[in-house]
């Protein structure tokens, strides 16, 4: 088969994604404890944790119902990214700067044609799954990003 007709279809995993979740609210607990060791007037520091806290409940949200729109990814030679919905419809998709694909994980990040972004943390072995050596494949051949 010619790579040029590789196509990889990708399904997240479950555990990958609670482990983004979990990550980023481990991070939002640590920020807020960085922030209380900066020598600054208790409201200050409060007004802080309570911003910063905000700001990463907020991306974990945007976060989790990424995952629930986007069931499964589909990769083309050429790039093109399709994902499918939940009502089972796949959508064209965008791939952005920033995706990453090394041997055995890759952080896949991609745009839905109404402006919605989305952030994937996907693992295989290229032994075991054809897709994933497909995604290898198909990740030389576009160069990382578009």
């Amino acid at each position: 088969m010619s790579s040029s007709k590789y196509v990889a279809e990708l399904y997240p995993d479950a555990l990958l994604r609670r482990l983004v979740l979990l990550s980023g609210a481990s991070l939002a607990a640590l920020g807020v404890a960085l922030i209380f060791t900066l020598p600054l007037h208790r409201a200050v520091l409060f007004g802080g944790s309570v911003g910063w806290l905000l700001l990463c409940a907020r991306e974990i949200v945007n976060a989790s119902r990424g995952f629930l729109h986007c069931a499964r990814l589909r990769i083309s030679a050429g790039g093109e990214i399709l994902m499918l919905d939940p009502d089972g419809v796949w959508q064209r998709a965008r791939l952005m700067s920033g995706s990453v694909v090394l041997r055995r994980v890759g952080w896949i990040l991609f745009e839905s044609n109404d402006g919605r972004r989305f952030a994937e943390l996907l693992h295989g072995r290229c032994r075991e799954n054809d897709d994933w050596r497909r995604l290898q494949v198909i990740w030389r051949h576009i160069g990382g990003t578009q």
